[in-house]
């Protein structure tokens, strides 16, 4: 029976593909970063091209998943579930949605950032993206953790990757309440209609840290069980 690349690589871990997918999620939302920048400068050409990188690295990742969905054996030697990694494959790939969300509104309405905020929204947007990658660097840590038995240094390296996680949504949280307190000074001097769009792109920026907190809890399951 012939066999693709993406179904070697459950003969080579039965947890590469989902390292694989979590490593285009985090590509995916890094790339907020610059594009954020695009658009606080007014550089819509640019905006539009990160924008088509992030939608492409989006449907990367649902490409993954989709292969992942099918592929996964009812049955691996590990001490974990099918369903647990297709539980954790799914808050992974919430991450990328968000992105793909985020930047659509934007562009879709070429949104600008009140200056008063604008600062303010690069540090909040840079923390959660931040909270995806350390997420990232613990599913990717999945391999070694097979290979020890799920025990030793790399297991207290992957709890202590979890612990800074939790620290990272932690701090991304109370960034968000700093800038709704700034928006609400802001709320009468601004359009209602871009006031309320400028709230939804904050709640979702704040959903990335979120989902990247859930990622690490997903993976504490895994390793209690």
């Amino acid at each position: 029976m012939p066999t693709t690349p993406f179904l070697d690589l459950f003969g080579k871990s039965p947890v590469r593909p989902l390292e694989e997918h979590m490593a285009k999620v985090h590509a995916c939302v890094k790339e907020l970063c610059p594009f954020i920048d695009a658009v606080i400068a007014k550089d819509w050409e640019k905006a539009d091209q990160v924008r088509d990188e992030i939608a492409k690295l989006e449907n990367d990742a649902d490409d993954l998943k989709r292969e992942l969905r099918l592929h996964l054996p009812n049955s691996l030697f590990m001490p974990f579930s099918r369903g647990d990694l297709l539980l954790l494959l799914e808050v992974q790939d919430a991450l990328a949605n968000k992105a793909k969300d985020i930047s659509g509104i934007i562009l879709g309405r070429k949104m600008q950032f009140p200056d008063a905020i604008a600062d303010q929204y690069l540090e909040f947007l840079n923390k959660s993206v931040k909270a995806s990658e350390k997420a990232n660097l613990a599913i990717q840590e999945l391999d070694e953790l097979l290979e020890t038995g799920f025990g030793g240094n790399e297991m207290k390296l992957v709890e202590s990757m979890i612990e800074k996680l939790v620290a990272i949504e932690h701090s991304a949280d109370n960034l968000e309440i700093k800038i709704r307190q700034q928006m609400l000074d802001l709320e009468k001097s601004l359009p209602p209609i871009d006031v309320m769009f400028i709230y939804k792109v904050i709640h979702w920026t704040g959903n990335l840290a979120d989902d990247a907190r859930q990622i690490g809890d997903h993976l504490q399951i895994l390793l209690a069980k």
